[in-house]
């Protein structure tokens, strides 16, 4: 039976850091951005007026800003690797994140079968966003139960890799998971955790687990 792992975004794949504080920096914006960050994970508000937000923080972005903070952003070492032998081995790979899509869906370059996110205008921005396209922590579990169904998949064959309280619900959802980089109240309820900067060993917590 085929396999599909779930990859969060920010925190994960990126080490210590989000696509928006990534993309942010690109404005000289870092400070307000990492500011937003904090103000969505401790609950002060709720992720369509994060997005809101943001999308008036980036009034000025461009299609050249969004790729030099993807090219530039601290990956995790041999997520191409990792992607490459899921994929031989018959298996999938999918990323489902909170962060914007214009941001998010570069990574199927990489070779992730899929990738979510937050719907935002494309770039530059003439439209507001949509809140209904905002996802959220129970949002990625509706995602991951789509996909299963596109690749023929039950729950019971699916792997979380996270962070934090974003990925609370799909690690409550499926019967593997990874915290990586993760905060205590998220490693306490993951089945392996690791600290480090190679999607590898992460990986190989996993890889032969069938």
């Amino acid at each position: 039976m085929a396999r599909l792992h779930l990859f969060d975004l920010d925190g994960t794949l990126l080490h210590g850091t989000t696509a928006p504080v990534e993309i942010s920096r690109q404005l000289g914006l870092e400070a307000e951005a990492v500011a937003l960050d904090e103000a969505v994970s401790t609950g002060l508000i709720e992720p369509p007026e994060y997005a809101k937000r943001a999308r008036e923080l980036w009034t000025d972005l461009t299609e050249a800003h969004v790729e030099a903070a993807f090219e530039g952003a601290p990956w995790l070492a041999r997520i191409r690797d990792v992607w490459a032998e899921i994929r031989g081995d018959g298996d999938y790979c999918a990323v489902v994140s909170l962060s914007p899509s214009f941001f998010v869906e570069r990574l199927t370059g990489w070779g992730a079968h899929a990738a979510y996110g937050s719907r935002f205008p494309a770039v530059p921005f003439s439209e507001p966003v949509d809140p209904a396209g905002v996802l959220n922590a129970a949002a990625k579990v509706l995602i991951a139960d789509r996909l299963c169904a596109e690749f023929g998949v039950q729950r019971a064959d699916c792997i979380a890799y996270g962070d934090s309280g974003s990925d609370k619900d799909l690690f409550g959802a499926v019967p593997i998971s990874v915290a990586v980089n993760a905060d205590r109240h998220l490693s306490e309820i993951s089945t392996h955790s690791y600290v480090g900067r190679n999607l590898w060993e992460a990986y190989e917590l996993v890889r032969r687990a069938r």
